[in-house]
């Protein structure tokens, strides 16, 4: 969480974790570090977002796309946090913050919730399957991952992880 944060604010660049990584190399805990500096994404906008990228790996799902651009038949649908295209699929955390400190100007708490939902409905109206998560959900996240579907299969295709 705290390379993701760093690489997200411009405090740390990718090359220079790299470069700490290698001047590191024969210190303990450096294969660890090593771990954390490959899985690291300054896309990743928030501790909830970054700890749900955790859960999905440890679920083996396959790696999303995050800040996923999504285009929808009228152009440009809005921005998820986790996309799998592939599986027509996207993934949404939801923290508390969206509906109190990050509310615009003059939005209310029942307008955001009001405006995700539209969007969501637009989504989901370009055949694209929406999986919402919380912060209680993350240390339970096989909730998430297989919830039960229609078709009988997996919310998302499993993949192992190593």
């Amino acid at each position: 969480m705290v390379a993701d944060g760093a690489l997200h604010s411009g405090r740390l660049l990718p090359a220079e974790l790299a470069e700490a990584l290698v001047r590191a190399a024969h210190r303990r805990g450096t294969p660890a570090a090593r771990r954390a500096g490959a899985f690291a994404d300054g896309a990743s906008e928030s501790v909830g977002e970054c700890r749900s990228r955790v859960a999905v790996h440890r679920a083996g799902l396959p790696a999303p796309a995050l800040q996923w651009q999504v285009q929808g038949v009228r152009g440009l649908l809005g921005r998820v946090d986790f996309g799998w295209e592939e599986l027509r699929t996207v993934g949404e955390f939801d923290g508390r913050s969206k509906y109190g400190r990050l509310l615009q100007p003059g939005q209310t708490a029942g307008g955001a919730v009001v405006a995700e939902k539209i969007r969501e409905d637009r989504l989901r109206d370009e055949g694209l399957r929406v999986v919402r998560w919380t912060w209680d959900e993350l240390d339970r996240f096989d909730v998430v991952a297989a919830p039960p579907a229609p078709s009988g299969q997996d919310l998302l295709t499993r993949t192992p992880h190593t």
